[in-house]
């Protein structure tokens, strides 16, 4: 394989149309944003994780369009867009869809076609595979390969990178499979191989599921904790020093990112198409949709310990997106958080190194100093690094500390989850 396309230049696909660039393959890059096609081809990236000066050495085998028909030269093309939720907390198939409707027609003889989004079991077979063969007059597992391999790109962290990080896949046949691992293994140390793209979706599903599940039961823990006046970081910690049967998950305000609010409702979606419901998962994901209502809850508890309505009182939220060090606010429960308090009168303002503004809230980052100086409250729900803990609870009216990262601070102004 000697020319990759990807499709969706994301926080997945960038990085790995970049990973092939850099094992020496030319890569065609399409996304239905033109200012990132501009972007990139011009070297600036608005991934984090990729750099410019990454970026910039790999624009002569490196290219950004718009047009699904650079795609047809090449022999793989991968999926990688967007899996949201709609209105309604069902799967949104909406990119997939166009995705497969811009392919189809230059699709070609030989081409493997590979899925990485994120979905519910069945969603290549039942859904892609039927979309492409309309539209090209193909017969996949004949005419053309097809198969699904999760993306494990985990934004912000350098110690497990594509090629570092074992790759999962499923083909339609054993050709589209093997097929499919020639493909990764240009780019990754470990393939593992799957009998299905069924397994592989749902493989997927249960590593993030996994993760949900755990933290809502930190979370429904840390409620308890409030109740019995004990200290729940304390608890973790303590639990944690078992060194066998116990893996740590901390509390939180609630779950963020692309993934983990989301693949719940996509697996609880397809269990009731076989009339099953998964009520433990479902409940996590009630559990953690209402962790930022909880937390909510106690701002306005801390702030009428002091004497203060939640109405009227400056509060400056500390961290808004999904999880430190990154910039990505998807689903992030800092948003809600926010919203709630404005709905109850708060003045809300905020501070996100890696966040300068946030136009759906017509917010925009303030001044730490500046902004800890005018508060009532500061709420730490996003820890970043940079963020000196001693210096905000040493310059702040009141803190309420929703990550444990003051857990080794005693002051009379600060709060903890």
């Amino acid at each position: 394989m000697s020319k990759i396309g990807i499709v969706g230049l994301g926080y997945v696909g960038l990085p790995l149309a970049v990973s092939f660039a850099e094992a020496g393959h030319e890569v065609v890059g399409v996304d239905s944003a033109p200012t990132k096609v501009v972007a990139l081809n011009a070297g600036s990236s608005y991934v984090e994780d990729i750099s410019d000066a990454t970026l910039t050495p790999l624009l002569d085998r490196l290219r950004a369009s718009v047009d699904y028909a650079d795609l047809e030269p090449c022999d793989a093309v991968v999926i990688c867009v967007p899996t949201p939720l709609t209105g309604t907390r069902e799967p949104d198939l909406t990119y997939l869809e166009a995705a497969a409707e811009g392919l189809a027609p230059v699709l070609r003889p030989g081409q493997l076609v590979v899925l990485e989004s994120t979905t519910y079991p069945g969603t290549t077979r039942e859904q892609l595979l039927p979309a492409l063969e309309r539209g090209s007059g193909l017969t996949g597992g004949e005419d053309f390969h097809l198969a699904f391999s999760p993306e494990r790109i985990d934004p912000g962290r350098s110690d497990y990178t594509v090629r570092t990080t074992p790759k999962l896949l499923g083909g339609l046949t054993a050709a589209c499979a093997e097929r499919a691992r020639e493909l990764y293994a240009l780019v990754c140390d470990e393939v593992v191989v799957l009998s299905t793209p069924e397994a592989a979706e749902l493989a997927k599903l249960l590593e993030n599921i996994f993760r949900s599940v755990n933290i809502a039961l930190v979370n429904e823990l840390s409620q308890l904790c409030d109740r019995l006046g004990v200290d729940v970081w304390e608890v973790v910690d303590a639990a944690t020093t078992k060194p066998f049967g116990f893996m740590r998950f901390d509390p939180g305000p609630g779950m963020g990112g692309h993934c983990l609010p989301v693949d719940p409702f996509y697996l609880a979606f397809k269990a009731r198409e076989h009339d099953f419901y998964p009520e433990f998962i479902e409940l996590a994901g009630k559990v953690n949709r209402a962790q930022p209502a909880y937390c909510v809850e106690r701002v306005a508890r801390a702030l009428n310990d002091a004497g203060k309505p939640v109405h009227g009182s400056k509060i400056l939220v500390l961290g808004v997106s999904y999880k430190p060090g990154v910039g990505d606010t998807r689903e992030s429960p800092a948003l809600e958080i926010i919203s709630l308090l404005e709905e109850r009168g708060g003045e809300v303002g905020y501070h996100d190194p890696h966040v300068p503004d946030l136009p759906d809230l017509n917010l925009t980052s303030v001044d730490l100093e500046q902004g800890l100086a005018d508060a009532d409250i500061a709420a730490i729900v996003t820890a970043h690094l940079q963020l000196d803990y001693e210096e905000v609870v040493a310059r702040s009216a009141l803190v309420i500390d929703f990550r444990g990262v003051t857990k080794d601070i005693e002051a009379p102004n600060l709060v903890r989850l």
